[in-house]
Protein backbone atom coordinates (compact mmCIF):
# COMPACT_ATOMS: atom_id res chain seq x y z
CA UNK A 1 0.00 0.00 0.00
CA UNK A 2 2.66 2.23 1.05
CA UNK A 3 4.64 1.60 -2.42
CA UNK A 4 1.71 2.15 -4.27
CA UNK A 5 1.13 5.47 -2.29
CA UNK A 6 4.96 6.88 -3.17
CA UNK A 7 4.15 5.92 -7.37
CA UNK A 8 1.33 7.74 -7.19
CA UNK A 9 3.00 10.36 -5.38
CA UNK A 10 5.50 10.29 -8.16
CA UNK A 11 3.02 10.38 -10.86
CA UNK A 12 1.20 12.96 -9.74
CA UNK A 13 4.70 15.39 -9.39
CA UNK A 14 5.36 14.21 -13.12
CA UNK A 15 2.43 14.72 -14.71
CA UNK A 16 2.37 18.05 -12.32
CA UNK A 17 5.87 18.94 -14.06
CA UNK A 18 4.85 18.27 -17.58
CA UNK A 19 1.68 20.71 -16.90
CA UNK A 20 4.15 23.64 -15.61
CA UNK A 21 6.58 23.28 -18.40
CA UNK A 22 3.25 22.87 -21.24
CA UNK A 23 2.32 26.29 -19.59
CA UNK A 24 6.07 27.81 -19.72
CA UNK A 25 5.99 26.80 -23.48
CA UNK A 26 2.88 28.37 -24.46
CA UNK A 27 3.54 31.63 -22.17
CA UNK A 28 7.03 32.11 -24.24
CA UNK A 29 5.14 31.39 -27.42
CA UNK A 30 2.17 33.64 -26.86
CA UNK A 31 5.08 35.91 -25.89
CA UNK A 32 6.88 35.52 -29.15
CA UNK A 33 4.11 36.17 -30.84
CA UNK A 34 2.69 39.32 -28.81
CA UNK A 35 6.57 40.54 -29.60
CA UNK A 36 5.76 40.08 -33.75
CA UNK A 37 2.62 41.39 -33.47
CA UNK A 38 4.14 44.72 -31.93
CA UNK A 39 6.56 44.90 -34.60
CA UNK A 40 4.02 44.90 -37.12
CA UNK A 41 1.71 47.68 -35.75
CA UNK A 42 4.95 49.59 -35.50
CA UNK A 43 5.05 49.00 -39.47
CA UNK A 44 1.80 50.05 -40.52
CA UNK A 45 0.41 53.33 -41.20
CA UNK A 46 -3.70 52.95 -41.46
CA UNK A 47 -5.92 55.04 -42.68
CA UNK A 48 -9.72 55.64 -40.65
CA UNK A 49 -12.83 56.81 -41.97
CA UNK A 50 -15.76 57.62 -39.32
CA UNK A 51 -19.12 58.32 -41.22
CA UNK A 52 -22.22 60.63 -39.42
CA UNK A 53 -24.07 57.88 -38.51
CA UNK A 54 -25.11 54.80 -39.88
CA UNK A 55 -27.43 55.94 -42.62
CA UNK A 56 -27.15 55.03 -45.82
CA UNK A 57 -26.41 58.87 -46.89
CA UNK A 58 -24.38 58.95 -44.63
CA UNK A 59 -22.26 55.94 -45.27
CA UNK A 60 -22.35 56.95 -49.23
CA UNK A 61 -21.03 60.34 -48.57
CA UNK A 62 -18.15 58.83 -46.31
CA UNK A 63 -17.03 56.76 -49.10
CA UNK A 64 -16.83 60.28 -51.37
CA UNK A 65 -15.13 61.91 -48.80
CA UNK A 66 -12.46 59.18 -48.48
CA UNK A 67 -11.84 59.28 -52.07
CA UNK A 68 -11.50 63.68 -51.82
CA UNK A 69 -8.97 63.26 -49.39
CA UNK A 70 -7.15 60.58 -50.84
CA UNK A 71 -7.04 62.43 -54.33
CA UNK A 72 -5.94 65.74 -52.26
CA UNK A 73 -3.55 63.94 -50.26
CA UNK A 74 -1.83 61.69 -53.60
CA UNK A 75 1.76 62.85 -52.41
CA UNK A 76 1.47 61.91 -49.71
CA UNK A 77 -0.93 58.51 -49.80
CA UNK A 78 1.02 57.38 -52.68
CA UNK A 79 2.48 54.25 -50.58
CA UNK A 80 5.64 55.39 -49.80
CA UNK A 81 5.22 57.26 -46.45
CA UNK A 82 5.77 55.12 -43.59
CA UNK A 83 4.49 55.63 -39.91
CA UNK A 84 7.28 56.76 -38.74
CA UNK A 85 7.00 59.93 -41.36
CA UNK A 86 3.37 60.48 -40.95
CA UNK A 87 3.65 63.02 -38.67
CA UNK A 88 6.36 64.84 -40.26
CA UNK A 89 4.63 64.88 -43.60
CA UNK A 90 1.12 64.40 -42.93
CA UNK A 91 0.26 66.09 -40.32
CA UNK A 92 1.15 69.65 -41.79
CA UNK A 93 -1.46 68.65 -44.90
CA UNK A 94 -4.17 67.74 -42.66
CA UNK A 95 -5.91 71.61 -43.22
CA UNK A 96 -6.02 71.09 -47.04
CA UNK A 97 -7.49 67.43 -46.44
CA UNK A 98 -9.79 68.76 -44.70
CA UNK A 99 -10.93 71.59 -46.79
CA UNK A 100 -11.38 69.06 -49.73
CA UNK A 101 -13.17 67.05 -47.19
CA UNK A 102 -15.76 69.82 -46.88
CA UNK A 103 -16.05 70.98 -50.27
CA UNK A 104 -17.25 67.30 -51.09
CA UNK A 105 -19.32 67.38 -48.13
CA UNK A 106 -20.69 71.08 -48.94
CA UNK A 107 -21.62 69.92 -53.10
CA UNK A 108 -23.42 66.67 -51.94
CA UNK A 109 -26.06 69.00 -49.64
CA UNK A 110 -24.36 68.22 -46.08
CA UNK A 111 -23.21 70.94 -43.31
CA UNK A 112 -21.03 68.72 -41.76
CA UNK A 113 -17.65 69.29 -39.65
CA UNK A 114 -14.84 67.42 -39.71
CA UNK A 115 -11.86 66.64 -37.98
CA UNK A 116 -8.60 64.75 -39.36
CA UNK A 117 -5.88 63.68 -37.33
CA UNK A 118 -2.58 61.92 -37.43
CA UNK A 119 -2.76 59.63 -33.93
CA UNK A 120 -2.04 56.28 -32.51
CA UNK A 121 -5.44 54.71 -33.32
CA UNK A 122 -6.88 51.63 -31.47
CA UNK A 123 -7.78 48.50 -33.99
CA UNK A 124 -9.12 45.46 -33.46
CA UNK A 125 -8.01 41.66 -35.35
CA UNK A 126 -8.95 43.21 -38.76
CA UNK A 127 -8.78 40.60 -42.26
CA UNK A 128 -8.22 43.00 -44.64
CA UNK A 129 -9.47 41.51 -48.44
CA UNK A 130 -9.71 38.00 -46.99
CA UNK A 131 -5.64 37.59 -47.08
CA UNK A 132 -3.98 39.83 -44.56
CA UNK A 133 -5.15 39.61 -40.69
CA UNK A 134 -3.38 42.47 -38.73
CA UNK A 135 -3.91 42.01 -34.75
CA UNK A 136 -5.45 44.34 -33.14
CA UNK A 137 -3.33 46.95 -31.08
CA UNK A 138 -2.57 51.13 -31.30
CA UNK A 139 -1.87 52.06 -34.89
CA UNK A 140 -0.60 55.06 -36.28
CA UNK A 141 -3.58 56.19 -38.32
CA UNK A 142 -4.64 58.98 -40.37
CA UNK A 143 -8.24 59.43 -38.83
CA UNK A 144 -11.16 61.31 -40.32
CA UNK A 145 -14.18 61.75 -38.64
CA UNK A 146 -17.10 63.63 -40.68
CA UNK A 147 -19.69 65.12 -38.45
CA UNK A 148 -20.87 63.30 -35.14
CA UNK A 149 -18.19 60.32 -36.30
CA UNK A 150 -20.92 57.49 -35.24
CA UNK A 151 -21.41 55.32 -38.06
CA UNK A 152 -19.58 52.44 -39.66
CA UNK A 153 -15.97 53.24 -40.60
CA UNK A 154 -13.70 52.49 -43.64
CA UNK A 155 -10.67 51.64 -43.05
CA UNK A 156 -7.35 50.56 -45.18
CA UNK A 157 -3.45 50.12 -44.63
CA UNK A 158 -1.60 53.22 -46.39
CA UNK A 159 1.79 51.74 -45.38
CA UNK A 160 2.95 49.35 -47.33
CA UNK A 161 0.29 49.81 -49.59
CA UNK A 162 -3.17 47.60 -49.71
CA UNK A 163 -5.46 50.12 -50.88
CA UNK A 164 -6.10 52.14 -53.56
CA UNK A 165 -4.02 54.66 -55.38
CA UNK A 166 -1.48 53.28 -53.07
CA UNK A 167 -1.45 49.74 -54.04
CA UNK A 168 0.80 50.84 -57.17
CA UNK A 169 3.36 51.40 -55.73
CA UNK A 170 6.28 49.24 -55.69
CA UNK A 171 6.71 48.54 -52.26
CA UNK A 172 4.62 45.54 -50.36
CA UNK A 173 3.85 44.05 -47.37
CA UNK A 174 6.47 41.31 -47.78
CA UNK A 175 8.98 44.08 -48.49
CA UNK A 176 8.42 45.63 -45.21
CA UNK A 177 7.57 42.65 -42.95
CA UNK A 178 10.18 40.26 -41.97
CA UNK A 179 9.48 36.20 -43.06
CA UNK A 180 7.99 35.76 -39.51
CA UNK A 181 5.90 38.46 -39.75
CA UNK A 182 4.86 37.47 -42.87
CA UNK A 183 3.96 34.04 -41.62
CA UNK A 184 1.92 35.79 -39.11
CA UNK A 185 -0.87 38.03 -41.17
CA UNK A 186 -1.01 35.69 -43.99
CA UNK A 187 -2.39 32.60 -41.58
CA UNK A 188 -4.80 34.12 -39.82
CA UNK A 189 -6.86 30.95 -39.02
CA UNK A 190 -3.53 29.23 -37.93
CA UNK A 191 -3.15 31.50 -35.43
CA UNK A 192 -6.65 32.27 -34.93
CA UNK A 193 -6.38 31.67 -31.25
CA UNK A 194 -3.29 33.59 -30.66
CA UNK A 195 -4.80 36.89 -32.01
CA UNK A 196 -7.40 36.39 -29.37
CA UNK A 197 -5.05 36.41 -26.84
CA UNK A 198 -3.35 39.50 -28.27
CA UNK A 199 -6.67 41.33 -28.48
CA UNK A 200 -7.69 40.36 -25.24
CA UNK A 201 -3.89 41.23 -23.56
CA UNK A 202 -4.57 44.38 -25.83
CA UNK A 203 -7.95 45.56 -24.64
CA UNK A 204 -6.86 44.79 -21.54
CA UNK A 205 -4.32 47.07 -21.39
CA UNK A 206 -6.47 49.95 -23.12
CA UNK A 207 -8.87 49.57 -20.47
CA UNK A 208 -5.95 51.15 -17.95
CA UNK A 209 -4.81 53.75 -20.59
Amino acid sequence: MLKKTFFQKKAVRIEAAVLAGIIICCCLSITAFSEKCGSIRDKMLRMHVIANSDSAEDQALKLKVRDAVLAAGKEVFDGSVTADEAESKILPQTEELRKAALKTIKNEGYDYDVKITVASEYFSTRTYDNSVTLPAGYYTAVKVIIGEGKGKNWWCVMFPPMCLPAADAECSVEDVLTGGENEIVENGEKYKIKFKIVEWCESLLRKVK
